[in-house]
């Protein structure tokens, strides 16, 4: 397969047709910089499906229509075509020549035809697939994708192996495959989130058919098994009873026994510790006087062990100082005698320097006269080299503009006759276009309005759809709220009834009277807590004001209150306070108010019974709003509180900070819990109702959703869209065929003149070429001349520069040593003054320590005597101490004995009096346990304990298990919640409409697993194809490597991920002979372009492109490496083609036909073919050597 032609128009630079006809192996691409050359290669890349703009060197896409110039009008059109003789049948169609051609309008609308067909790109991509020819293949390379090579950019390497290898259509079905696997995934996710929201609904609705039956069930098991455990508790109740009364009545008697021998105790040892005490004291003030002696005694022996280790330092120090000081004076002597021996030797060294100064004086001025002579020849010389250099410069560049002259002619004679053959035909074919634009335009009218009226019908069924989500979206987030509310109400109520049943947070002794069956004492007696009720946002802040009286009975009068102290006092049961409501019955509270406050008894709901207690106690009580108050309250008993509870301000203190998670839960706890059970229902009621709506909603939608747009809407839609597509390329073709047939009539006058303009050139430029051959030969003449006198001053300057380099070496080293002669002299002088300071120092210290060594003598002589008339005074008060102690102890003895008698008495009355308090708690908790079944099942089952209470126990179960199994029932009864009648006819439709769904989920995962085996079978195939082909390739790299450099060349290709071959990076290794670069970035421009050049070599000896196209590829080639690179290709052209842009003239030699691509006008390029085997060039592209 070749490449035939490719026709240009309206394509960037290119605004006429331009047709280049590739009829050589071997074809070049040459002009000036900006004249449009790497445009054909753009229009080739373009015309094969390239896609990015940044490719073609773009901002944007619509940038390759002909933009126009200060002459001509923008392009409506950018078209290319090109045509591929099919004669080996590599692309899989029947015709032996295809053309493809895309346009783009200026409109935006592109197309795509094959053979003049309408195509689509993925057409065209799957036409040349695996036969190595594509926008952005291995057969296009331009000079910055040899750096992309070489860099690996965006894996650019392993695109190029794979393209070779024949793997590219397996990585597209793999690409497509995995699209159907991700849409099949998602299909998936879909049914299963269907599923597993109908599978929720489901479960729900098969639990509540079964609810009812099984609900009656349980109520009456629980109501026999719970009479049952009743009776069994009952009877251990009274045993325990029994058992614990008769204990109680032994442990009273031995508690008053132990009673009686205290109070004998305590009396005996109160009088034995009024002796101890004097003999205490006694023994205090000897003990006083000890010590002040003793600590006089070790203030002396410190100081004279303090004066003792001075004197050892001083003497220590008087010897080093005498030491240093005869050191010091040898050094000074030794340091002497050096700085004379450097004084001498300094003075000799500084006669040598001047010395060595005069010779390189001679010798420097002797080398300036030399490089004076030699700069001026060498200007001389460089003179007339630069003028043959120009001279054969303008030689070839007459030699070159005569040709392309000659070319530029005969093209646009070709120009001509096509032109004038193209108008006959475009005038032909403009009735035709015509006729068929007003049938297409009748035609779209009709189609217009057949899809505007089904798209009103799919708009309708969309807002529809739309509404509903909406509105079904506003349900979900009412059911989620009311959910939200629902489980926050269950959970305070269930904290509320066990803090109230538990009596949470209350002491042992309201416990006690809430449960104590007493004639004193009537334990429904309410507790101040439970008689008031307060709004929830007002709650907290008067529960913390209340928090001191929140525990008090509230009972009616004095004699009540003292039954129940005396009660407490009685069963040990601790202490409670009490509020006597007849001290209330005339009470008036004064009502005052503050600015933006609100009275805080305004806010709490009693009994009328009450009203007067809640008032004495939020008397003068207000609420604020605001979190912080820094003004002082106004005179009077006013507390202010703030609305969040955040502090409690008085007339003289503040208290308050963050506020507790269970604050505001004791007021009105059993008012409180009527409220939230009312609330609990009315939102189980209002969740039920929404539930019914929200279903019945998303039935409705899927409903819709499920009626499908009409199928022929899109067929309609599409037509009209072709249609539409037809007439805008009828009316594009037809505007340019007429502007083509004017453009042509003039096109036609300029090359007339155009032509006449190139011969009149052409005599010209002969005549200056002789001209410039006789200056040349003549300036060749002067070069030879020059040369010889210019290298006889060059030998002589080469000596003259070495004798003065040698001079100026010797005199900056003898400049060095007298350097260094200097600053040793200079160290030792500054020694030499540094050791007599020192001298004096130390003789100074050494005077000093004498006079101090005398003086601590004579101290420590006065405190040796003072020490030893102490030492006496202490042992004589020693003995007056021993004698007050042993006094003391023998009394403290008898003390200790008494005390640890009364010790063992108190503790066992503590003893005894906890057993005896244990045993009463005992009692009064089976008491509370008979009465708490009682009343249990008074409440549960209507049941009187004394009907059963005699009754004997059926059930044989140990009491533990029978309270288990009646916890399990009661828990399940509770969780019970209601029941729901339509439940199993809901359930049995929507257990249909689940089988339905999982069998298309069965259906959708079958496919999921072909799928997949689908991938694995493709990625095998492509492995072991793309493995093969790069050690075939790797082979042919190295081969061709070392045929571009020599065959002592290292070269390899490396798979840096063998176990993921088709993701895998490829490492190339080039190491030209002599070299160790480290990576390939080290290497030459030109070694890099020679790599690169091997590495496509070989992708074409794996699998050769049809045609290989090389825009100014050669560009960092010197001369012997174009030779190289021109051979490779003259070999590689047997069997493919190749077209090089390039600068480079011996590759311009090399080519077999070059076309030419210039601006005669600017900003429009034009194409003159030359064919330079038909001229004798080797004088053309001769090189000046120097």
């Amino acid at each position: 397969m070749r490449l035939k032609q490719l026709e240009i128009k309206g394509f960037k630079s290119f605004a006429h047709e331009t047709v280049i006809n590739f009829s050589e192996d071997v074809i070049g691409i040459v002009g000036p910089n900006g004249s449009g050359k790497s445009n054909i290669v753009d229009a080739i890349r373009w015309v094969l499906g390239e896609q990015k703009s940044k490719e073609l060197r773009l901002d944007q896409m619509s940038s390759v229509i002909f933009n126009g110039t200060k002459r001509r009008k923008a392009g409506g059109i950018a078209q290319v075509s090109l045509t591929f003789e099919n004669t080996k049948n590599l692309l899989p169609t029947e015709y032996s020549t295809v053309t493809i051609t895309r346009m783009l309008f200026r409109s935006g609308e592109s197309e795509y035809r094959l053979n003049g067909v309408p195509c689509r790109l993925k057409d065209i991509t799957s036409l040349f697939l695996d036969t190595g020819i594509g926008s952005n293949s291995y057969a296009i390379i331009a000079l910055g994708m040899v750096d992309d090579i070489l860099n690996d950019k965006e894996n650019s390497r392993l695109r190029m192996f794979e393209q070779a290898a024949g793997v590219s259509k397996y990585k597209v079905r793999k690409r497509e495959t995995l699209a159907k696997l991700k849409s099949t995934s998602e299909d998936l996710e879909r049914v299963e989130d269907l599923l597993f929201e109908i599978d929720n609904n489901l479960k729900a609705l098969e639990k509540q058919a079964k609810r009812t039956k099984r609900y009656f069930e349980l109520k009456e098991k629980y109501k026999e098994l719970s009479t049952e455990l009743a009776k069994m508790k009952v009877a251990t109740f009274k045993g325990r009873q029994n058992e614990v009364r008769a204990k109680l009545e032994a442990e009273e008697g031995r508690y008053r026994q132990v009673e009686v021998e205290i109070t004998q105790l305590e009396a005996k040892l109160e009088a034995d510790r009024k002796g101890n005490l004097d003999k205490e004291k006694a023994l205090s003030e000897r003990q006083r006087e000890l010590n002040n002696l003793v600590g006089n005694i070790r203030g002396m022996e410190n100081d004279k062990r303090m004066h003792a280790q001075k004197q050892q330092f001083l003497e220590q120090n008087q010897t080093k100082l005498s030491e240093e000081v005869k050191a010091t004076l040898a050094r000074i002597r030794q340091l002497e005698e050096d700085i004379e021996h450097y004084r001498s030797e300094l003075n000799a060294e500084k006669r040598v320097e001047i010395k060595l100064e005069e010779e390189l004086a001679g010798t420097e001025e002797k080398l300036a006269s030399i490089r004076q002579s030699h700069g001026a020849l060498k200007t001389g010389l460089d003179d007339i080299v630069k003028e043959q250099q120009t001279l054969e410069r303008q030689a070839f560049e007459l030699e070159k503009q005569k040709a392309i002259n000659s070319n530029q002619a005969e093209s646009y004679r070709q120009d001509a006759l096509r032109s004038q053959k193209d108008t006959e035909q475009r005038r032909h074919e403009v009735g035709g276009l015509k006729e068929k634009m007003a049938a297409l335009e009748s035609e779209e009218k009709s189609k217009a309005h057949a899809v505007a009226q089904l798209e009103r019908e799919e708009e309708d069924r969309q807002k529809n759809i739309k509404g509903a989500e909406a509105e079904l979206e506003a349900l979900n987030q009412k059911i989620t709220k009311v959910n939200r509310e629902l489980d926050a109400k269950r959970n305070e109520y269930k904290l509320t009834k066990s803090m109230v049943e538990n009596l949470e947070g209350f002491p042992e002794s309201i416990r006690f009277l809430s449960s104590a069956k007493s004639p004193d004492w009537d334990k429904e007696t309410p507790l101040l807590s439970d008689l008031i009720y307060v709004k929830e946002e007002f709650r907290v802040a008067i529960e913390n004001y209340l928090e001191p009286y929140l525990n008090y009975y509230v009972v009616p009068n004095l004699d009540a209150a003292f039954r129940a102290v005396q009660l407490l006092s009685k069963t040990q049961k601790g202490k409670a306070n009490f509020f006597v409501l007849d001290a209330f019955r005339d009470y008036i509270a004064p009502m005052t108010l503050l600015p933006e406050t609100l009275q805080a008894i305004d806010l709490v709901e009693t009994d009328p019974a009450y009203r007067n207690l809640c008032n004495y106690l939020l008397e003068n009580v207000l609420i604020t709003e605001r979190d912080e108050i820094r003004e002082p309250l106004p005179e009077g008993k006013f507390v202010l509180l703030s609305k969040s509870g955040r502090f409690i301000q008085r007339k003289y203190s503040i208290s308050g900070g963050s506020i507790g998670l269970f604050e505001g839960k004791k007021i009105g706890r059993k008012k409180n819990m009527e409220v939230l059970d009312a609330a609990i229902k009315r939102l189980e009621r209002e969740g039920n109702s929404l539930s019914t709506d929200f279903y019945s909603l998303k039935s409705k939608i899927e409903n819709l959703k499920a009626q499908r747009t009409p199928a022929h809407i899109q067929q309609e839609q599409n037509a009209l869209n072709r249609l539409m597509q037809e007439k805008t390329a009828l009316s594009t073709r037809l505007e340019n065929f007429e502007s083509f047939i004017r453009e042509a009539d003039e096109q036609r006058t300029r090359i007339e003149n155009a032509i006449r303009k190139l011969e009149e050139a052409d005599e010209g430029i002969e005549r200056q070429l002789k001209e410039k051959n006789r200056e040349i030969a003549a300036v060749k003449d002067r070069i030879a001349n020059a040369d010889i006198n210019y290298r006889q001053v060059a030998e002589e300057m080469s000596n003259a520069s070495s004798a003065f380099n040698e001079k100026n070496i010797q005199f900056i080293r003898q400049q060095n040593k007298v350097s260094a002669l200097q600053r040793e002299l200079g160290f030792r002088e500054k020694q030499l003054e540094d050791a007599h300071r020192l001298v004096v120092s130390d003789q100074k210290a050494l005077a000093s320590s004498a006079e101090e060594i005398q003086t601590l003598q004579g101290l420590a002589d006065e405190l040796e005597g003072q020490l030893q008339q102490a030492y006496l005074e202490r042992k004589q008060k020693e003995s007056l101490l021993t004698e007050a102690e042993q006094s003391y102890f023998q009394s403290r003895g008898g003390l200790n004995e008494l005390e640890d008698k009364l010790r063992k008495s108190l503790k066992q009355r503590q003893d005894a009096q906890v057993l005896v308090n244990n045993l009463k708690d005992k009692v009064n908790d089976i008491k509370f346990e008979i009465s708490s079944v009682a009343q249990r099942l008074r409440i549960e089952f209507n049941v009187d304990i004394n009907d059963i209470i005699n009754q004997e126990v059926q059930n044989e179960l140990p009491q533990e298990e029978l309270e288990l199994q009646v916890e399990r029932l009661r828990g399940r009864l509770e969780n019970y919640g209601e029941i729901n009648p339509m439940a199993v006819e809901a359930y049995d439709e929507m257990k249909e409409r689940f089988d339905n769904i999982t069998q298309q989920r069965d259906d959708i995962l079958q496919a999921k697993a072909d799928l997949e085996e689908t991938i694995k079978q493709i990625e095998e195939t492509a492995t072991t194809q793309f493995l093969d082909a790069f050690e075939k390739a790797r082979l042919y790299f190295i081969d061709v490597f070392r045929s571009l450099f020599t065959e002592d060349d290292t070269c390899d290709l490396i798979l840096l991920d063998p176990e993921n071959p088709l993701e895998s990076k490829i490492e190339i290794v080039a190491k030209p002979k002599g070299k160790r670069p480290q990576t390939i970035s080290q290497l030459s421009g030109g070694e890099k372009t020679l790599t690169a050049t091997a590495l496509l070599f070989a992708l074409y000896l794996l699998k050769p492109a049809p045609f290989c196209i090389f825009d100014e590829v050669d560009a960092p080639l010197d001369d012997a490496n174009i030779e190289k690179f021109n051979r490779i290709i003259k070999k590689f052209s047997k069997d493919s083609q190749f077209i090089i842009v390039t600068h480079n003239k011996l590759t311009m030699a090399a080519v077999d036909t070059i076309y030419g691509v210039y601006m005669a006008e600017q900003g429009v390029s034009g194409v003159s073919p030359v064919d330079f085997r038909d001229y004798e060039h080797s004088t053309t592209f001769e090189v000046a050597e120097n």
